[in-house]
């Protein structure tokens, strides 16, 4: 699971972005302005932003121009704007966007520009000094995300692990394999309690459900395990 810092001054959009990031298992924090993204990130850590260019007080342009001058770029930032030129979209680039996206924003190209940029900001390395109280990088290790569901790849995985998944196959339709299969493992883990997997997985209940539903996991049979 990713942390996403969605800041736009529409309502309708955070809600929309949102509710497509949190159902693809990511947790979601929202800004409507630049003032208020300015805390989120002076106060957390993010994998990814999704920055809107106009805003009422200062644009993303301009925030972005502050982050990396303050040493706070260390995350993609997917610029978003119904309006903006290619100049505006280029400048951004050469500030140190990763992506632009022009409104309105269809689901593949979001879930595509997504995917690239949390890619991207696994395989990169720290530029600058995390924010204040920011957690500890993790421990050296050999991992594999599938929309950022850490799996520790360990020369013995056990009777319990699930292998032979066919990786010949469309990306969507491997990683929904192996999210069903993570899903049940932790399901038949706990004795079907969605609290406990809730905790183990990161995802709040109600999120929870919606993918379980999504992927067609059978509820009953973590409980019967």
């Amino acid at each position: 699971m990713a942390n996403i810092l969605v800041v736009d001054d529409e309502l309708g959009i955070r809600d929309l972005l949102s509710e497509i990031l949190n159902d693809e298992g990511h947790s979601v924090d929202l800004a409507e302005n630049a003032s208020q993204a300015r805390a989120a990130r002076f106060n957390g850590v993010y994998d990814l932003v999704l920055l809107d260019i106009w805003m009422p007080d200062t644009d993303g342009v301009s925030l972005l121009k502050e982050w990396a001058a303050s040493g706070l770029l260390t995350m993609p930032v997917i610029m978003m704007s119904g309006h903006a030129t290619i100049d505006t979209a280029v400048d951004a680039t050469r500030i140190g966007a990763f992506a632009f996206l022009e409104k309105p924003i269809t689901l593949q190209k979001l879930l595509k520009a997504v995917e690239q940029g949390l890619a991207r900001h696994a395989l990169r390395p720290a530029l600058a000094v995390p924010a204040v109280d920011a957690p500890p990088p993790a421990p050296d290790g050999v991992h594999f995300s599938v929309h950022s569901l850490p799996v520790t790849m360990e020369a013995d995985p056990g009777p319990n692990a699930h292998q032979g998944f066919d990786l010949d196959r469309p990306l969507r339709e491997a990683r929904d394999g192996f999210e069903k299969a993570y899903f049940e493992f932790h399901l038949a883990r706990e004795g079907g309690s969605m609290t406990r997997v809730a905790e183990k997985t990161g995802l709040e209940r109600t999120h929870l459900y919606r993918k379980l539903r999504q992927l067609g996991v059978d509820l009953a049979r973590g409980k019967r395990n």
